[in-house]
Formats: structure tokens, C-alpha cells, sequence
């Protein structure tokens, strides 16, 4: 029953990953004519509306009440940093570059969660990490031509801190609460805030933003920040944190193969042999073990 779990744990959080890997093609898709910060209050605006909604038509009842401070400090995660983070990013640094230095979330995520206290990856599973983790930014490194970090990087360092975090207390709060229900109330309680952060950062000249902008908009407010939660959240509960979310190792491969035709960003094929590299990474570390409190 436990390895049924762990399968279906894993298989989950592989589909979440691959539309979380949208998300960064989307987001440089968009901010190329709408403001970074209006971007990140208007998606969760939009998904803080779609969560009210789903909420109401299943007529959920409210979590119980202490379960609200983990609610909130999820959502600062995954509604305030995350997204704001990217978006920043996005504006100066190419989809794939981007994507290569999420890789390091999978790292992130499993600190994350030893810190917060449920799960303690074994050493060979940190091992796992830290090399997938070592071939993600040596590619980084090898793709900038500068050879070092800019203030793109920078505020993805910040967006890899967010996601890890806020996968991780995904995670454990879809051990309590359906997952699909985890996000919808994180993004409907900040609604409010989303909403009036949205019309404070309006900006001038909307009307006139292509429809490419309007469809990475769509994308990151409806899939990244609402509906693909539903299916990694769920992934996190079945197969443990640390063990599914290593699964994200993957997706900046699947970012650097989007970003191709999205963005018009060259696809390499020296990206195959890290892709390949990752894959291998991966599977070493879905066999070592993490313990469970």
C-alpha cells in the first residue's frame, strides 16, 4: 500500500512539475509589456477569484482554526515571493536561464521541510540534492556569459527560497486538508490583498497589451498559481516532500524545452546531457530513504 502511495505520490508530482514548467515561459511572455508587480497582484487576483469560486460550489467549511497561521505564512511563499521574485527575474534574464536556476528548488524544498521538522532525508539523499543541485548551477554558470551571478539571478535565489519553502508547507498542510483545497483557500484569503494591490499598480496603456501578454497572464494566474497546485499538492502528501519534490530537479529541462518555441530562446543540445545527467540524479534519490515523524 505504501509503495502504491509513493507511485502515485511521484506520478503526480512529475505531471504538477511539467505545468509548473510553463510558468517562467508564461511570465517572460507577459512581462514584456505588463509591469513585473502588476503581474504577480493581477494573477493572484485571478486565481484568488477562482478559488472563492471552487470554495462555493463545493461548499468546503472552514479548516480548522489552526491550521490559518500555516495557511497564511504558505500563501506569503507561494502568492507573495514566489511569484513577485520570478516576475522581477523575468524581466531581465531568459526563460531558460531562469528555469536552470530553479533547479536548485528540489534542494530548497528538502531543506525546507527538515527545517520545519516532519521529514529527515538520509544522507545519501542529500548527497542526491546537493550533486543534482552542483550539475544545475554548473550549467548556469557555463550558459552566462559573464561567468557569475547578475540581479536577475539574485531575485531568483529569492524565488528558489519562496518555492522551497512554500512547497514544503504545501506539503504539510495536504496532510490534513485535501491539496486542491489548500491552495484555493491560500489564494482566496488573499484576494483582498491581491485585489486592491492590482488596482494600485494598474497600469496606463493596458488596453494596448498584446495578446501573447494577456495569454502568459492567463496562464500563470489560472495554472501556476491555482490548478497545478492541485495536482502537486497532492503528490506531497502521498509520496512524502522531500522525496516528490526532487521530482522539480526535472523541470528545468522542461522550462529550457518550452522557452524554445515560446520565446524564441535557442534550445542547445549540450542541455541534453545535463537533462540526462538530472534524470539519473533523480531516480538515485527516489531510492534513497527519508523518515517520516
Amino acid at each position: 500500500m505504501t509503495e502504491t502511495r509513493d507511485t502515485l505520490g511521484f506520478a503526480l508530482g512529475l505531471a504538477g512539475m511539467a505545468l509548473f514548467a510553463g510558468t517562467l515561459p508564461a511570465t517572460r511572455l507577459a512581462v514584456g509589456s505588463i509591469d513585473p508587480l502588476f503581474l504577480s497582484a493581477a494573477r493572484a487576483a485571478i486565481a484568488g477569484c477562482a478559488g472563492v469560486i471552487v470554495l462555493m460550489v463545493t461548499r468546503r467549511r472552514l479548516p480548522p482554526r489552526a491550521l490559518w497561521g500555516q495557511i497564511v505564512l504558505t500563501g506569503v511563499c507561494t502568492i507573495i515571493g514566489f511569484p513577485v521574485f520570478m516576475a522581477l527575474a523575468m524581466a531581465s534574464v531568459p526563460a531558460a536561464h531562469g528555469g536552470i536556476v530553479l533547479g536548485i528548488v528540489p534542494l530548497a524544498t528538502a531543506a525546507a521541510s527538515a527545517i520545519i521538522g516532519h521529514e529527515r532525508p538520509s544522507p545519501g539523499f542529500w548527497l542526491a540534492s546537493a550533486v543534482g543541485a552542483g550539475v544545475v548551477l554548473v550549467f548556469v554558470m557555463t550558459r552566462n556569459e559573464a561567468g557569475s551571478f547578475a540581479l536577475g539571478d539574485m531575485f531568483l535565489v529569492g524565488t528558489v527560497v519562496s518555492g522551497g519553502f512554500g512547497y514544503a508547507l504545501s506539503g504539510r498542510l495536504s496532510q490534513t486538508i485535501p491539496g486542491w483545497e489548500v491552495i484555493s483557500w491560500q489564494v482566496a484569503l488573499f484576494v483582498p490583498l491581491s485585489a486592491l494591490a492590482a488596482v494600485l499598480l494598474w497600469p496606463a496603456g493596458l488596453s494596448n497589451t498584446p495578446a501573447s501578454a494577456w495569454a502568459g497572464l492567463a496562464y500563470v494566474s489560472l495554472v501556476s498559481q491555482f490548478l497545478a497546485f492541485f495536482v502537486f499538492n497532492a503528490g506531497l502528501a502521498l509520496g512524502g516532500v522531500s522525496r516528490v519534490g526532487q521530482v522539480m530537479l526535472l523541470q528545468p529541462f522542461a522550462i529550457v524545452a518550452l522557452a524554445w518555441p515560446v520565446n524564441g530562446e535557442p534550445l542547445k543540445l549540450s542541455t541534453l546531457a545535463y537533462a540526462a545527467a538530472v534524470v539519473a540524479i533523480v531516480l538515485i534519490g527516489q531510492r534513497m530513504r527519508v523518515t517520516r515523524r
